[in-house]
């Protein structure tokens, strides 16, 4: 039985074909561009492909409630183009399959939680930085959505004095995590993308302390088990243990864990799937929705 996945991004769609054993066994991508031209071309990719279900982890902000009239819409997003359009409705009456919608960052969570560096425990924070900041929140082994769902990336933080833009770049909030700290942010700061900047830039140290404020902001929140950071700004691996020295030094002793005060190494960590956390997601998300139909 094949299922299919999409990890809708604000940069590109990812579409999957995925097996019962969770393996991930062809994939494409194509441009986020307008949805009258993505969403088409996105059903073309899987009309043929024999899918027995949908799993469809995306960008938000997003309608996650079934009983609602715009259920699988996106709804006010940054992502120009976007707002107010319907992503999982065309292609489940298009396909004609079980189809089931989640944000990006949940999907990921779930995956991680279920498959990843978050395996075997009850609770975990998985965290992408990149064109946008959003977080996936498992809690008891269900994933968090309450109100709306999580919109991590716009907590407010406490600007940094060095910061050479400390308003930020979002459109929405001034001072947000996502406006200090996503990839599109570091470029209009510094002028170069996060993958041009050398290693002993001060943008890093800039970007570690806003990460650790998040990551302090996290512990004392909600205390997860685990906090994985993915996504493309994390590709810079050096960024790891910046995060966790500034993070143990926020916390300044206050959480009497020995996974903050001595395994810090392993309590912030990269993703166990690596890139591959959200299209494993998206796959779970596709069985359950069979099992639910």
């Amino acid at each position: 039985m094949l299922f299919g996945t999409l990890e809708a991004g604000g940069t590109k769609m990812v579409l999957s074909i995925g097996n019962e054993q969770n393996e991930l066994i062809e994939q494409t991508s194509i441009p986020t561009e307008a949805p009258e031209k993505t969403i088409p071309a996105m059903i073309d990719w899987f009309r043929d492909k024999k899918i027995a279900a949908l799993g469809i982890g995306t960008f938000g902000p997003v309608d996650l409630k079934k009983d609602s009239p715009t259920y699988g819409w996106i709804t006010k997003t940054p992502k120009p183009g976007w707002s107010d359009k319907p992503l999982l409705p065309p292609m489940q009456e298009a396909l004609g399959v079980p189809a089931l919608i989640d944000t990006d960052v949940n999907a990921a969570a779930l995956a991680e939680w279920k498959l990843g560096a978050a395996r075997g425990l009850n609770s975990c924070l998985y965290v992408t930085v990149g064109t946008g900041i959003g977080a996936g929140l498992v809690i008891e082994g269900k994933l968090v959505h309450g109100l709306v769902h999580p919109e991590f990336g716009h907590m407010l933080l406490r600007q940094e004095k060095e910061d050479p833009a400390p308003d930020g770049f979002c459109p929405y909030h001034k001072g947000c995590l996502e406006g200090l700290a996503s990839g599109p942010a570091i470029e209009k700061r510094w002028g170069r993308k996060a993958y041009d900047l050398p290693e002993d830039h001060e943008a890093w140290n800039l970007e570690a302390a806003y990460l650790a404020q998040m990551c302090m902001d996290a512990v004392c929140g909600f205390s997860p088990e685990k906090i994985i950071l993915g996504g493309g700004v994390m590709q810079q691996k050096h960024l790891f243990p910046l995060i966790r020295k500034k993070t143990k030094e926020l916390l300044n002793g206050y959480v009497q864990a020995k996974e903050i005060l001595e395994e810090i190494d392993s309590y912030i960590v990269e993703p166990g799937l690596g890139t591959r956390s959200g299209a494993t997601g998206a796959l779970l998300l596709a069985k359950q929705a069979l099992q639910e139909a």
